[in-house]
């Protein structure tokens, strides 16, 4: 599926900044927004996706599954394999082979075990990571320092940022010209305020240079961004699946660990990831899986995989590629930036330009930023808002339309000019 203008598309230098242009764009253009449910001006799909008719229906034939089969669903069904089954589906989102890809367990709990997992069998032990990161990446990161009786403080190498919301490639590369003894690198695909789309490619050839694994957390791109990990070399990722996989609150998570790296033990170990054939048989020592399967933990959680499945199937039915969600939301979120600059002059926007360097949500940044949050939540434009002064708006590709984004920016500007912000408190409890 690709996005094919027809007649009725408005002509490209024609006014764009009109609800008109809006609504025709959409006339033109494919969406899935009649399978979602949504509510409001829903600009909140970065931080969890809507639900939809194939997610509910997903788990209402799960719940079918359990009272037919109870017990015997592990058998007579194909919930022995829903991990490996949902992980060869989201494998060519992020380039991979199917094998090098499982659903399993939480982003941070993946981190934990890959951390964990490379900074043994890495040359180095210190972790490069960055300061604009999310901060539970470095929890994890710092959690698995001292697990091998290593001081975090000394440990954890930080990449600062030249502007407060980016971080360049080249610095990552500075950062370890300056501490050979780095031995793993952990960075973000997506920067979660700024909205920066990284340079996977050029962090990982650095990284290799310098003899250093690497991995990313790729919760703000899988689903929205295409990536090429197999053939870029990275070594690990994670990701989640409740934001553009739309996969519902608590969804299963997602890893990936590079083919050259399976039969390695994982640093958390659980007989879910096991290999398969003598699972059963409760073997006193672990035998890792020969696939990414083996950094699985515990029993799968059907209940928080069934919404994906559903997800995955949509996307299906519809031949709906990474590529065509990422045509759509680069689409959208230019028109984002361009109504900004032209209706919002107060806000600066933080996320860059340059298509190859965005994500999927667009950062603007304003000293009453958390206030006006609240009244275009009040508003019912559904936003959030990071502190001290990000507000983010996601049009996701999958249900927001180019009229979403008109009708998100036109509130923000009454919210600005009614000084509607002022009815709220800040966080703290006082005004601003």
């Amino acid at each position: 599926m690709t996005e094919t203008p027809g007649e009725d598309v408005p002509d490209i230098d024609a006014d764009r900044h009109t609800r008109e242009w809006a609504v025709a764009r959409d006339e033109a253009s494919w969406s899935l927004a009649d399978a979602f449910d949504a509510p409001g001006t829903y600009l909140e799909g970065n931080s969890l996706g809507p639900i939809s008719d194939h997610a509910e229906a997903a788990v209402g034939d799960l719940l079918a599954e359990w009272r037919d089969l109870a017990v015997e669903g592990w058998s007579d069904s194909d919930w022995f394999e829903w991990g490996e089954r949902l992980g060869s589906r989201v494998a060519p989102m992020v380039g991979a082979r199917e094998d090098e890809v499982v659903c399993a367990n939480s982003t941070t709990v993946n981190l934990h075990t890959l951390v964990g997992t490379f900074l043994r069998e890495a040359d180095g032990s210190k972790v490069l990571v960055n300061e604009l990161d999310f901060p539970s990446d470095h929890y994890a990161v710092r959690a698995q320092l001292r697990e091998r009786g290593l001081d975090p403080d000394d440990g954890l190498v930080q990449v600062e940022s030249r502007d407060g919301r980016t971080i360049r490639a080249a610095d990552v590369e500075t950062a370890l010209d300056a501490h050979p003894e780095v031995g793993v690198v952990v960075m973000p695909s997506v920067l979660y305020r700024s909205g920066q789309l990284l340079d996977i490619a050029a962090i990982t050839e650095a990284a290799h240079a310098h003899d250093a694994l690497v991995g990313f957390d790729c919760a703000h791109s899988v689903g929205v961004v295409p990536h090429e990990f197999a053939d870029v070399d990275v070594d690990f990722a994670v990701w989640c699946g409740y934001k553009y996989l739309n996969g519902g609150p608590g969804a299963v998570a997602g890893l990936y660990v590079n083919r050259r790296h399976h039969g390695t033990t994982p640093s958390l170990t659980g007989w879910w990831g096991h290999e398969k054939e003598t699972q059963f048989e409760m073997n006193e020592r672990f035998t890792p899986a020969d696939s990414a399967g083996a950094w699985q933990i515990g029993t799968p959680p059907l209940l928080s995989m069934a919404p994906l499945r559903g997800v995955l199937d949509l996307f299906d039915e519809h031949d709906l590629t990474v590529a065509d969600l990422r045509e759509r939301s680069l689409a959208l979120t230019d028109y984002c930036i361009d109504l900004a600059d032209e209706r919002l002059p107060e806000c600066d926007v933080a996320t860059p330009r340059a298509p190859d360097e965005r994500g999927g949500h667009v950062a603007l940044e304003h000293p009453e930023a958390y206030r006006i949050g609240e009244a275009l939540n009040a508003r019912n434009v559904v936003v959030d808002v990071r502190p001290p002064d990000v507000v983010r708006l996601c049009p996701a590709p999958t249900h927001v339309g180019f009229a979403d984004v008109f009708d998100a920016v036109e509130a923000f500007r009454a919210v600005l000019d009614g000084e509607e912000y002022e009815q709220f408190d800040s966080p703290d409890g006082g005004v601003t």
